[in-house]
């Protein structure tokens, strides 16, 4: 495993690019509204990130369709924009990468439609919490295996599930590079932190089962197998002597 400390020019391309894609999200927000379908959101996505002079890095990766991935209620992760006309109660994902001057931010959200289910809201919050979890162990001399540890600890102590299938990675230069950022892992395992480590955190948190299909038709499309819901956010880190930046957080939250 080979993975890329980033120079000085490289951080500040990657934290340009992270932050127009925490921005497309903010953006996006007025639009995630029920009466409107992912395909539209999808449009006004694509056109912003495009008005700000980045490409969205999904559209045509491995033959992917679209420049966001949006995953309402059910699908864990990779739901290709469509037809699919948001309703009230809806829980939604947002995914998106940008590339911007040569250089990726990935991050993803949930958006809550209306008035959710107190069983929707719960899930999301572990799902944020998850997240907020994983970035307390990002700092210089850990090791990448606690980030999974704790996220996992915490989730199943609530009663629910880590998907396993899909991962968190290094990405900055490319669109996914080392490391595999595993959101369950053993404790004190895998690769250590150094400054200038550039990954993903992006914790799938399932209310039912962990186990993910995917659609036969589309080959994209990931739902968890027992139609239970499902919650993600996603952050793009960069590591530093004093601990982690999240270069995505446009919110201020973390």
């Amino acid at each position: 495993m080979a993975i890329k400390i980033k120079t000085p020019e490289q951080i500040e391309g990657i934290r340009e690019s992270s932050k127009l894609a925490g921005t497309t999200l903010k953006y996006l927000e007025q639009f995630v509204i029920a009466g409107n379908t992912t395909k539209f959101i999808d449009t006004k996505a694509e056109e912003f990130v495009r008005d700000h002079g980045a490409i969205p890095a999904t559209k045509g990766y491995n033959s992917y369709p679209a420049a966001t991935c949006i995953s309402p209620n059910d699908v864990i992760c990779h739901g290709i924009p469509n037809n699919y006309e948001i309703k009230d109660g809806d829980i939604v994902n947002v995914d998106v990468t940008t590339i911007l001057k040569g250089y990726y931010g990935d991050t993803c959200r949930m958006y809550s439609v209306g008035t959710i289910s107190e069983y929707a809201q719960k899930l999301v919050d572990a799902a944020k919490e998850c997240l907020q979890i994983g970035l307390g162990q990002c700092f210089t001399g850990n090791q990448f295996g606690n980030i999974g540890f704790e996220i996992n600890k915490y989730a199943t102590s609530l009663g629910y599930s880590v998907v396993y299938e899909f991962c968190g990675h290094g990405v900055g230069i490319k669109f996914h590079e080392d490391p595999q950022v595993d959101h369950i892992a053993p404790k004190n395992s895998g690769p250590v932190m150094k400054p200038g480590m550039i990954f993903t955190i992006e914790p799938m948190i399932n209310a039912g089962k962990a186990r993910a299909k995917v659609d036969k038709k589309d080959k994209w499309t990931a739902r968890t197998i027992d139609g239970k819901l499902s919650a993600q956010y996603e952050h793009t880190i960069l590591i530093t002597d004093e601990g982690y930046e999240a270069l995505t957080n446009v919110y201020n939250e973390y």
